[in-house]
């Protein structure tokens, strides 16, 4: 990849992106980080679901009664952070996050969640992080589920290769790439 221009890392990138909601992806699984009311920073990991290369956009799955959705409400700027070690890429997306607890787009992914076993993940009675006396088997209903959605506005790509290490910037329109030092 020594001789690889920053257009074409970038295509190969949301290549990769596009694949990483698939089982196994070392990117499926990621870490979102926000703000607390406090200014303070949270970070959790979340399943990546769908990525939209043409919107830039990428979809995660939460209850809406997470502290996470009054975090975005308040503050919508977030940061993904990616890691596959077989790449030997590390990714730093800057997102706009936008919650969507309703509409035609949350009721086609509840439509396909509720075939799978992880559809429970999501029927809790209680909100995430409340104190419990024990484990229950008790479900609530869709009522709560919930789609993040993280439009992506800067990409920070840095490449651990045993031959070097490189590092680049992509923005969010054409000739907003940049070379950055690692």
């Amino acid at each position: 990849m020594g001789d690889d221009t920053l257009h074409s890392i970038e295509e190969r990138l949301w290549q990769e992106l596009v694949r990483a909601p698939q089982r196994g992806h070392p990117w499926r699984l990621c870490t979102l980080a926000t703000v607390t009311p406090e200014g303070l920073p949270d970070a959790r990991s979340v399943v990546l679901r769908q990525v939209d290369p043409a919107e830039r956009e990428l979809c995660f799955f939460t209850d809406t009664r997470s502290p996470k959705v009054a975090q975005i409400a308040r503050q919508p700027q977030g940061v993904l952070v990616m890691w596959s070690a077989e790449l030997g890429w590390q990714l730093r997306l800057g997102v706009q996050l936008e919650v969507l607890d309703s509409g035609l787009a949350v009721l086609s992914h509840w439509t396909r969640l509720k075939m799978t076993p992880a559809v429970f993940d999501y029927l809790s009675p209680v909100p995430p992080g409340s104190p419990l006396e024990r484990p229950s088997a008790e479900r609530g209903d869709r009522e709560h589920f919930g789609v993040i959605c993280a439009r992506v506005q800067t990409i920070d790509w840095l490449d651990l290769n045993t031959n070097g290490q490189r590092r680049a910037r992509f923005g969010p329109g054409p000739g907003t790439a940049s070379w950055l030092a690692p």
